[in-house]
C-alpha cells in the first residue's frame, strides 16, 4: 500500500520549489499522495532552512513534536532534508535518533532509494553529497498539482534554473550547504517552463541562490548568460510574465539590465540584496562590491525601467557594526527608497567566518537599529502603495483570497497583492484592476475589464 506523506517546509522559495519535487518523486516513484495532516502520514518529511539559528532550532522543535506519532507508529518513516541536513549530517541522527533519512538539497532526487534502503535493511540513511545537478536528470516533468507552491489554477509557477552560490559572503553558511553554483543546461529550462506553459501557467519565477549567475550550456555548446535565458523565456507563446530571485549585486551585468527596456514581460520588480549601506560592513561580510556600485546599478535599472519597485535584504547588527554604520544604512534607505525588504538581526552560522568575528554590540541596541530600519522601510512601501491609488493595474489571479474567502487575490506587474470581488473562474488569469484603497501590506480594488 503506497500511502501517504507529509512535508514542512521551511525557509526560502527554494526550498519551496524542492518539496514540490519532493512530492512529485513521491508520487511518481512511491505511488504516495500528500496529506496535510501528520498524524494520518506514512512519511513525514522537513525540509529545512540554516540561513538563520531560530529557523534550524524550530526543525528539532517540530521534530519533537512528532516522535510521539512515531512511538505510536513504529512503520512511520521520518526524514530530514534540506539545508540543515546537508550542515548537520548524521549528527542529526544523534540528536533525533528516531529519524529514519537525513538527505541534503542536491540528493532529493535519491528519496524513493534512500527509503527503500531503510525499509531493507533497519538502518538510518544519510546522504548530503553533492552530485551538481544530477536531481534535474532525474526528476519528473514539471506537472502543476494541487497543494504545491505552484497549486493548480494559480496560473503561476517557479523553475530552479541553478544551484548553489560561489560567493562566500562571511555570514553566509550556503555554499556550504548547497555548494558552487552550478547552472541547468538551457534547453532543460526551456523544456521545463514549454511543459508549465502547455498546463496553463503564464507567470515563471526563475529561482536560483544568485539566479543572475547563470551561466549554462546553449544548443550549440556555447554557455549563455542570464539575459539570454530571459529573452528566449520571453520569446515562448503562452508565457505572459517574468521574475526571478534572488539576485546579486556582482552578477546584475549591463546586458542584464538593458533586458528591463526591452523586454516587457519581465516584471517591474526587482528584488536586490544589499545587506548594508556601509562600505566598511559589506568589506566585512565579503559582498564584493561597494555602495556607490550598488546605486549605480539602481541608477541604470530605473533608467531602462522607470516604474520598477526595489525590494532588498538587511542585515542589522553584523559583528563590528557601529552606530555611524548603521546610519549609512539608513541613508541608502531614504536616497533608493525600497518598496519593501527582508530585515534580519545577525545571526551568527556555525563553520562562517564572520562567526568568528568579535561582536561587543548589546543586543537591545541591535534590535532598536532593527526597529528604526522596518519602520523606515514600511513608510516607503505605504508610499508606493499610496502611489498606485486609483491606477488601473495588470494583475495576475492566484487563488481566493487570505483576507476574504469571498475575494479573490491578484498579484500586479510590481508584486502586489490585490483582492478584488470576482467570480472563481477569473483564477490563473489575468485581470484589469483599478486600486481603491490601501490596507497594510495589501490593496483593494474593483474589476475593470478581462483582457482577451
Amino acid at each position: 500500500m503506497p500511502g501517504k506523506f507529509h512535508i514542512k517546509t521551511f525557509g526560502c522559495q527554494m526550498n519551496e520549489y524542492d518539496s514540490d519535487k519532493m512530492a512529485d518523486v513521491l508520487r511518481a516513484h512511491e505511488g504516495m499522495e500528500a496529506t496535510d495532516k501528520p498524524e494520518e502520514a506514512d512519511l513525514i518529511l522537513f525540509n529545512t532552512c540554516s540561513i538563520r539559528e531560530k529557523a534550524e532550532e524550530k526543525v528539532f522543535s517540530d521534530l519533537g513534536r512528532v516522535r510521539p506519532l512515531k512511538l505510536a507508529n513504529p512503520d512511520l518513516l521520518i526524514a530530514v532534508g534540506g539545508c540543515v541536513a546537508s550542515q548537520e549530517g548524521a549528527a542529526i541522527l544523534q540528536r533525533a535518533p528516531y529519524v529514519d533519512v537525513v538527505f541534503g538539497p542536491q540528493t532529493l532526487h535519491r528519496l524513493p532509494q534512500l527509503l527503500k534502503a531503510r525499509r531493507e535493511s533497519g538502518r538510518p540513511q544519510v546522504d548530503i553529497s553533492f552530485p551538481e545537478i544530477e536531481k534535474f536528470d532525474h526528476l519528473p516533468v514539471p506537472k502543476i498539482t494541487p497543494g504545491t507552491a505552484a497549486s493548480s489554477g494559480s496560473g503561476q509557477a517557479y523553475v530552479s534554473i541553478m544551484e548553489g552560490c560561489s560567493k562566500y559572503c562571511t555570514f553566509c553558511v550556503v555554499p556550504y550547504t548547497r555548494g558552487e553554483e552550478v547552472s541547468r543546461p538551457l534547453p532543460d529550462v526551456m523544456r521545463d517552463v514549454q511543459e508549465l506553459a502547455a498546463q496553463g501557467v503564464k507567470e515563471v519565477t526563475l529561482l536560483g541562490q544568485n539566479v543572475n549567475a547563470y551561466r549554462g550550456m546553449g544548443d550549440d555548446g556555447d554557455t549563455v548568460d542570464f539575459a539570454f535565458l530571459l529573452q528566449a523565456i520571453a520569446a515562448l507563446d503562452g508565457i505572459s510574465r517574468l521574475r526571478y530571485t534572488t539576485s546579486h549585486p556582482r552578477d546584475m551585468a549591463q546586458r542584464l539590465i538593458d533586458v528591463y527596456a526591452t523586454t516587457p514581460k519581465l516584471v517591474s520588480h526587482l528584488h536586490l540584496p544589499v545587506q548594508s549601506g556601509s562600505d566598511r560592513i559589506l568589506a566585512a561580510m565579503k559582498r564584493g562590491h561597494t555602495v556607490l556600485e550598488y546605486k549605480s546599478i539602481i541608477r541604470r535599472v530605473r533608467a531602462a525601467r522607470p516604474d520598477i519597485c526595489i525590494t532588498s535584504d538587511f542585515i542589522v547588527g553584523f559583528p563590528g557594526e557601529t552606530e555611524q554604520d548603521f546610519e549609512a544604512t539608513m541613508a541608502l534607505i531614504d536616497e533608493i527608497g525600497f518598496d519593501n525588504s527582508f530585515s534580519y538581526l545577525y545571526s551568527p552560522r556555525p563553520g562562517t567566518p564572520a562567526a568568528e568575528i568579535r561582536d561587543d554590540t548589546p543586543l537591545a541596541v541591535k534590535a532598536l537599529r532593527l526597529k528604526r530600519l522596518q519602520e523606515r522601510i514600511a513608510a516607503q512601501e505605504n508610499g508606493v502603495a499610496q502611489a498606485m491609488m486609483g491606477t488601473t493595474q495588470r494583475a495576475l489571479v492566484e487563488g481566493v483570497s487570505k483576507k476574504d474567502a469571498q475575494e479573490l487575490a491578484a498579484r500586479t506587474d510590481n508584486n502586489r497583492v490585490v483582492n478584488f470581488s470576482g467570480a472563481a473562474n477569473l483564477i490563473g488569469g489575468f485581470v484589469e484592476v483599478k486600486i481603491t484603497q490601501v490596507v497594510r501590506h495589501t490593496l483593494r480594488g474593483e474589476l475593470v475589464a478581462v483582457p482577451k
